[in-house]
């Protein structure tokens, strides 16, 4: 193997002859206290870089192929299968999912980021338009409130001395369930 080959696996493992690579991978390497899915995700990246070198491997082999690299070429490809099996069984422990538009714009040759940004507009769009929604309803309120108040003054405080009396109700409530206002439960912090 010589030294542009070498490069072109990014210095991944060892010349091994014939342009083998042998691989030293410390599935391992994840930092103490890093939890265990971090950990099977190391393991997949890893998996997926010896299977990146086999390929490789492969190509090598077949570029330069003749009737005496029969047996190593067979060799290499019985352990691409094993690799890639050994990574299947990695993957399964892995819990990502990926949204199939991304693996598709992956296909299309564009950038996944485009599919990010294409997410955050239309959630930014969406919120506008639910915004807009939530002020004209607001506004609505106001106008209908202070058309009322002009024509039925003594019905409008009474309506707004009981939804003042309600809301101080759930207040209370709320404060003495250890509820949220928004109704989550509160969860004491334990230091």
């Amino acid at each position: 193997m010589d030294s542009s080959q070498s490069a072109a696996l990014g210095g991944n493992g060892r010349s091994g002859g014939n342009g083998s690579v042998n691989f030293q991978t410390n599935d391992t390497s994840v930092p103490a206290g890093a939890d265990a899915s971090m950990q099977e995700l190391n393991q997949v990246s890893n998996s997926i870089q010896k299977t990146l070198g086999l390929i490789h491997q492969l190509y090598l082999t077949v570029s330069t192929f003749n009737a005496a690299f029969q047996m190593p070429l067979l060799e290499r490809i019985n352990g691409l299968v094993e690799e890639l099996d050994n990574m299947v069984k990695l993957a399964e422990k892995c819990n990502i999912h990926v949204p199939m538009e991304v693996v598709n714009l992956i296909d299309d040759g564009k950038n996944p980021d485009e599919f990010t940004k294409d997410v955050i507009n239309n959630c930014i769009a969406k919120n506008q338009i639910t915004k807009g929604k939530t002020d004209g309803l607001k506004n609505l309120r106001k106008q209908l409130l202070g058309e009322l108040e002009q024509n039925f003054p003594d019905e409008v405080e009474t309506y707004r001395e009981t939804r003042a009396a309600a809301a101080a109700e759930l207040k209370r409530m709320a404060q003495a369930q250890n509820v949220l206002s928004n109704g989550d439960a509160r969860v004491k912090s334990e230091h």
